[in-house]
């Protein structure tokens, strides 16, 4: 199951963020950045699947743009890498090249894009 899909830029700040499980906002700030200092540390030769506490980061860069969803153990990596992919696809078709600054200017849009791709079921089911 997805917990969450963070969009950030290679300063490590978020564009979008998206909770599928309760974390309270107190919460959630040093887990996006503890989360993202962990992806983005990571050599571009190293594995885009990292387990971290009691679930797994699967991300994904575009240009400037990270794509990091956080996952249960149990959900399938490679799945949740292409459905990754797929939304990407979905955001270029629509922007016609998706960029940081259309994730930051196009919160509603970019949003509602979140909500209507797929990236909320679980894949082991």
């Amino acid at each position: 199951m997805i917990k969450f899909v963070l969009m950030v830029n290679r300063q490590g700040q978020t564009r979008l963020s998206r909770y599928y499980e309760p974390v309270e906002l107190s919460r959630r700030a040093p887990l996006e950045a503890d989360v993202v200092r962990c992806c983005l540390s990571r050599k571009k030769d190293q594995c885009s699947f990292v387990e971290y506490k009691d679930f797994k980061l699967v991300y994904r860069q575009y240009a400037a743009l990270y794509i990091v969803v956080g996952v249960s153990d149990s959900e399938n990596e490679l799945s949740v890498f292409e459905l990754v992919h797929n939304f990407v696809e979905v955001l270029d078709k629509y922007f016609s090249r998706v960029s940081e600054l259309d994730v930051s200017f196009n919160r509603p849009i970019t949003a509602a894009l979140c909500l209507l791709a797929p990236p909320f079921y679980s894949t082991t089911h």
